[in-house]
């Protein structure tokens, strides 16, 4: 059966869409997932269009495992084996507006829930099916796409940085249960990406390059790249492991730009 890698979260202009194009221009087929169907074909079509590889679109809804199978079961009829599933897709819990969060003593409970659900359960669903084809060719690796701020929160995302927090325990864990079935699981952490909805929030963007010590946040291709590290052989004995990619951001014990604003509020007490 051809390799293939299975991306959940992929429309074009995003980073889910970036990681699979980083697969298909080494020769890869490419399965891809969105919550919108029309997104998720249009996307394996552009993918088909620009590599020589096959693609194919599927819409996947939040925790219907019925749905989950039924896609894995349609790839097998292809003929295709899935040998690196990439975990993208993610419910931000941003609440309505990204700059503002959802603050602890307003979340409705209900809303926490759900991010924990499509974050944990959703992608463990997922993983499940990947995961059975995987271990009857003794080979395969999960990545998942975790976060920075899993080790260093920010304000009000306690949801988010909980499930994020999660995926890394969740990927230890299958690290250890599937070792047995030559089944690595290993999880990218980025910082801050300039994705479209970063450069939306403008001025009131949360981080940007001058709090990183290398200058400069993420792009999407920084991510690929990590994925593309972490989901083939060329990290055949990496398993159990996070990947931070935020160029150094989380490891300072403060940005120096705090420095700079502290010596210009005490000139301008003079």
């Amino acid at each position: 059966m051809k390799r293939a890698i299975f991306v959940t979260g992929v429309s074009i202009g995003n980073g889910g869409y970036a990681i699979a194009e980083r697969f298909a221009k080494e020769g890869w087929d490419v399965f891809v997932t969105s919550r919108k169907l029309a997104q998720a074909e249009e996307a394996a079509s552009q993918l088909m269009k620009d590599n020589d590889i096959y693609a194919k679109g599927y819409q996947l809804l939040f925790r219907d495992e019925q749905a989950v199978k039924d896609v894995f079961e349609d790839i097998d009829k292809q003929g295709r084996f899935v040998e690196t599933v990439c975990l993208n897709a993610a419910d931000l819990g941003a609440g309505k507006d990204p700059a503002v969060g959802m603050k602890i003593f307003e979340t409705d409970i209900e809303d926490f829930q759900k991010v924990i659900d499509t974050n944990v359960v959703w992608n463990f669903m997922i993983v499940r099916q990947a995961a059975l084809r995987m271990s009857k060719e003794h080979k395969g690796a999960i990545v998942f796409i975790g976060s920075n701020t899993a080790l260093r929160p920010n304000p009000n995302r306690v949801a988010y940085i909980a499930s994020k927090g999660g995926i890394n325990s969740m990927s230890r864990a299958l690290a250890v249960d599937l070792g047995q079935y030559g089944i690595r699981s290993n999880v990218v952490m980025p910082g801050t990406i300039k994705t479209q909805r970063w450069v939306n929030m403008g001025t009131r963007q949360i981080t940007n390059g001058e709090m990183v010590p290398l200058g400069d946040i993420s792009d999407f291709d920084d991510i690929a790249n990590a994925v593309w590290f972490l989901g083939t052989d060329a990290s055949k004995n990496i398993s159990g492991t996070e990947l931070v990619i935020d160029g150094a951001m989380s490891v300072q014990l403060y940005p120096q730009l705090l420095n700079e604003l502290k010596k210009e509020k005490m000139n301008n007490q003079f």
